[in-house]
């Protein structure tokens, strides 16, 4: 099924904005990311989709060819996940699994072929009749998102579902939630405020903020081509480069950068994976703390500008806090962008 939304906002009694007029088309069998800060209007507009809030007049909802926009939630055919999973304990995985299907008044036969079916693509049928107490996060996280396919939803929305989890499960889930989603071949929203997240279950990322999407693309779309500061520092975690332009030179305290272009008017970001410790580079600072952190070693360094991090990976002689070091970067890894520059 194809999502289309139209001019879709909303305005609560009080006067709130939590969403600004906005347009989305997720087509079929694409997983969208709404990626943002907290407040930034992502859960609303989940919610929105859902039917469990009404948009502003003049905003629509299509699902495929049907106007859902007036429908209420129980006529929309989605399924929902939640960072609770809002499972019913006194259930065994099974019947929490099947009690969709029984609601849709199903034969019992077709209910059995459903839920088996579910519960061998999310790999619990050695927990089938275990009591939801029982399990694991990471086995209810499975259950929950069974339960949400079997009655198989026209569109599939997930909110924050990871969150209630520890780091490292939630890494291992991520990756699991992403395959499972593939494997479904349905049209998926995750709501999600990190960006890891969004970048590893997401075909399509919109990142939000202040109520509108910023822009939207592909994780690596977003990560390379970011068309705003808010999208650099965001997704990616760019640095910006406090200094003059002097049309296609940043002067900084350490020493200056050329630019490819005239950069008047503009602000300088970098990314730490492009920022090199380089006895020959044209800056020059002072190492502030080195960090250990298994894969690589993050440097901050001082002089450049107020703190600029960089990544020494194993193998590499990592340099000591108070040492002075030497940085190169290379013009084309500079990203000149207007602070107010957005895209949907």
């Amino acid at each position: 099924m194809t999502l289309r939304l139209t001019n879709t906002a909303k305005t609560y009694p009080d006067g709130t904005r939590a969403l600004l007029p906005t347009g989305l088309t997720v087509d079929t069998g694409e997983v969208v990311s709404l990626l943002g800060p907290s407040g930034c209007g992502k859960t609303t507009l989940l919610r929105i989709i859902a039917g469990l809030e009404t948009p502003d007049a003049g905003g629509e909802i299509w699902f495929d060819e049907d106007n859902v926009t007036a429908l209420p939630v129980e006529r929309r055919n989605v399924g929902m996940v939640f960072q609770s999973y809002a499972l019913f304990p006194n259930m065994s995985v099974r019947a929490n699994i099947g009690y969709g299907l029984k609601m849709q008044r199903l034969p019992k036969p077709e209910i059995d072929a459903r839920v088996h079916e579910v519960l061998d693509m999310c790999q619990l049928g050695d927990f089938s009749h275990r009591d939801i107490a029982a399990l694991s996060g990471g086995q209810r996280q499975r259950v929950a998102l069974a339960r949400a396919i079997a009655p198989r939803p026209r569109v599939l929305l997930l909110d924050e579902p990871l969150s209630a989890l520890d780091a490292a499960l939630r890494e291992t889930l991520r990756d699991e939630l992403a395959i499972l989603l593939r494997k479904f071949e349905i049209t998926a929203i995750f709501v999600t405020h990190d960006q890891d997240e969004a970048m590893a279950i997401a075909d399509r990322v919109a990142v939000m903020s202040q109520g509108r999407v910023a822009q939207s693309g592909t994780p690596e779309e977003l990560y390379r081509n970011p068309q705003s500061a808010f999208v650099a520092g965001f997704v990616g975690n760019a640095m910006q480069l406090k200094g003059q332009i002097d049309g296609s030179a940043l002067m900084l305290p350490g020493g200056v950068l050329p630019l490819q272009q005239d950069g008047t008017g503009q602000d300088v970001f970098v990314r730490a994976e492009d920022v090199l410790v380089d006895p020959t580079g044209p800056l020059s600072g002072q190492v502030e703390s080195v960090t250990f952190l298994g894969t690589h070693y993050r440097v901050s360094i001082r002089g450049i500008m107020t703190d600029v991090l960089t990544s020494i990976f194993p193998g590499q002689n990592a340099p000591k806090p108070g040492d002075t070091v030497q940085i190169s970067i290379k013009p084309e890894a500079l990203m000149l962008l207007q602070q107010t520059g957005s895209a949907e």
